[in-house]
């Protein structure tokens, strides 16, 4: 693969947005190892139409998605193809962290970095609502999950460097967070990389 047109860095506990035009591919990269990146996306000529666990779910027919499965909108619209994967633990299952969810799972009493302030404060400029962000793509994030339907968050496999890539299938607006929960990081946070490719 060529150089890419853009790189940025996802500080840890933090986030960005940027566009994506069809054809484009993004690499997601795990700097150093056992950290999990919330996606959320969003059409870039309709901000009606966004990511959808459910779409997805229904027409992967699985939860674990790897190489070859796509992401699809809530109008049924294919957004993302995942390219290529060297981890293969990613999920939509799981809302982005927030405050509240650090209250009632962490007891945190102050305000805390999470995933959900992270993409509204960069994706608001788009014209996007809070409320408009649902359940986002968890990338590299590690479940167990019994016979009996329990799930039990371990954490990630991911090694530093490695990484996952997608392609766009429309214009896109994206976020993308270095995500600041603690159990499925494994209780430290650290910078994801992106790279974008033509």
């Amino acid at each position: 693969m060529n150089n890419p047109i853009k790189s940025f860095r996802v500080d840890s506990q933090s986030g960005l947005a940027f566009t994506l035009k069809q054809g484009e591919i993004i690499r997601i990269i795990d700097v150093e190892g056992e950290q999990v990146s919330d996606l959320f996306c969003f059409a870039k000529e309709e901000i009606e139409e966004a990511l959808s666990s459910g779409h997805t779910t229904d027409y992967s027919g699985k939860l674990f998605l790897s190489e070859g499965d796509i992401l699809y909108s809530n109008r049924s619209n294919p957004m993302l193809t995942i390219v290529a994967d060297q981890v293969g633990r990613n999920m939509m299952l799981y809302a982005p962290c927030s405050q509240v969810m650090f209250e009632k799972t962490y007891d945190v009493t102050e305000a805390h970095p999470n995933c959900l302030d992270n993409l509204y404060s960069n994706l608001r400029e788009y014209g996007i609502l809070k409320t408009q962000i649902t359940v986002p793509f968890n990338i590299f994030m590690n479940i167990e999950i019994s016979p009996e339907g329990e799930i039990t968050i371990k954490p990630p496999v991911s090694k530093a460097g490695n990484y996952i890539e997608l392609r766009a299938e429309m214009d896109l607006v994206v976020g993308l967070t270095s995500c600041s929960a603690g159990l499925c990081n494994n209780f430290k946070w650290t910078p994801i990389d992106v790279e974008i490719f033509s």
